[in-house]
């Protein structure tokens, strides 16, 4: 027990402080505020072919309004655009070659999840 503390209270780690906070990533922040505003970019493309009167058309002006708030205008390049939309591509394209892998597991008689049907296991060296 600390000297000073309360009987049954828990004794922060070795190295904890209260005094320190985690603080947030702001490369994260970035990368996200980004993603956002190529979203936001996407939405105002969406309104007129809803048209603002239908339901639809509402909703996503109504998000709009709620998301623009934390996108000032012009924060986002059309470099930074175009970067975000490659990378959104490039994990649609990991995505899909995944899933080919595995209609193709399932439609093999026999085969094992995560390796070749019929292989032998691994031997530990002696």
């Amino acid at each position: 027990m600390v000297p000073g503390q309360q009987p049954g209270a828990a004794t922060p780690p070795m190295g904890s402080s209260q005094a320190t906070q985690p603080t947030a990533n702001r490369g994260y922040e970035a990368a996200a505020q980004q993603g956002l505003a190529v979203l936001i970019k996407g939405l105002e493309q969406l309104l007129p072919l809803y048209g603002s009167g239908s339901d639809q058309g509402r909703d996503v002006l109504s998000a709009l309004k709620l998301l623009a708030k934390h996108v000032p205008p012009g924060s986002v390049t059309p470099a930074a655009r175009r970067n975000e939309l490659d990378k959104q591509q490039i994990a649609n394209t990991q995505n899909a070659a995944l899933m080919q892998r595995m209609a193709a597991q399932k439609q093999q008689p026999g085969a094992q999840p995560g390796g070749a049907a019929g292989a032998a296991p691994p031997q530990a060296a002696a």
